[in-house]
C-alpha cells in the first residue's frame, strides 16, 4: 500500500500554496508596473523589486520577460471575460440587444477604472502580445457570432455577420483606445451609447424581427 506524505506547510501553508502566492505578487507588481508606465517598462528587476521577491523566484514561474507579460495579460483577460460571463448568466432573460448594451457598457467602465484597459493598450513592439491581441480580437468575434446564432434570421449570410461582428468590436475597441489616449474629446457613457446604438442597427439588418426590440 502507498502511503502518501502530507504536505510540509510553513506559516500554515503548503508549498504549492506559497508558489501560487509568489506568482501572483509577481503578476500584480507587472500589471501595476505596465498600467503605470506601459509594457515595456516591465522589467524583470523592477517586478522583483515591487513584489518584494529575490530574483530566483522571478525564475521559478517565468523563463523571461515575454512570459510574464503573456501571464498578466492573460490573467487580466480570465477576469473581463469572467465578469462578462456573469452578466450574461445574470440577465440570460432579457432580450439580446439589452445584453449586448449591458455588456458595452460594463467593458467601458473596466477600461476606465480597471486593469481591463490593458487588454487593447498600444502593444507595438511587443510580438507576443500583439499575438494575444490578435487571437482575443478574433476570439470575441467567434462568441458574439456562435451566441448570437440562435437569434439571428434563418437566411443571413453568416459570413457577412461575421465581418460585420469584427468590423464592430475593432471599431468600438478603436474608439476606448481613442478615449485612453485623449484623441478624441469623448467619455465613457458617450461611448457607451454610440456602440449601443450602432450595434441596435446591426441587430435590425440580422437579428429575427421579434426580438429586436430592446424594450
Amino acid at each position: 500500500m502507498n502511503l502518501r506524505a502530507p504536505a510540509r506547510t510553513w506559516g500554515g501553508r503548503t508549498t504549492e500554496e506559497r508558489r501560487a502566492e509568489r506568482r501572483a505578487r509577481l503578476i500584480d507588481a507587472a500589471l501595476e508596473i505596465w498600467l503605470d508606465s506601459g509594457w515595456a517598462a516591465v522589467t524583470m528587476r523592477g517586478v522583483c523589486t515591487r513584489a518584494a521577491l529575490n530574483d530566483r523566484y522571478f525564475y521559478e514561474h517565468f523563463a523571461d520577460r515575454d512570459e510574464l507579460l503573456v501571464a498578466a495579460w492573460d490573467d487580466v483577460n480570465t477576469e473581463v471575460l469572467a465578469d462578462l460571463g456573469a452578466l450574461v448568466a445574470e440577465r440570460i432573460a432579457d432580450p439580446p440587444l439589452e445584453i449586448v448594451r449591458a455588456a458595452i457598457a460594463l467593458v467601458v467602465q473596466q477600461q476606465s477604472t480597471g486593469r481591463a484597459r490593458i487588454l487593447f493598450a498600444d502593444h507595438a513592439g511587443s510580438a507576443v502580445l500583439e499575438e494575444r491581441r490578435k487571437v482575443a480580437l478574433i476570439d470575441a468575434t467567434d462568441l458574439l457570432v456562435a451566441t448570437s446564432r440562435p437569434y439571428l434570421r434563418a437566411d443571413i449570410d453568416e459570413t457577412e455577420f461575421r465581418m460585420s461582428a469584427l468590423f464592430g468590436i475593432g471599431g468600438f475597441i478603436e474608439l476606448l483606445t481613442a478615449w485612453r489616449t485623449g484623441a478624441m474629446d469623448i467619455d465613457g457613457t458617450r461611448i457607451a451609447d454610440q456602440v449601443g446604438a450602432l450595434t441596435t442597427l446591426l441587430g435590425a439588418q440580422y437579428l429575427a424581427p421579434n426580438i429586436t426590440s430592446t424594450e
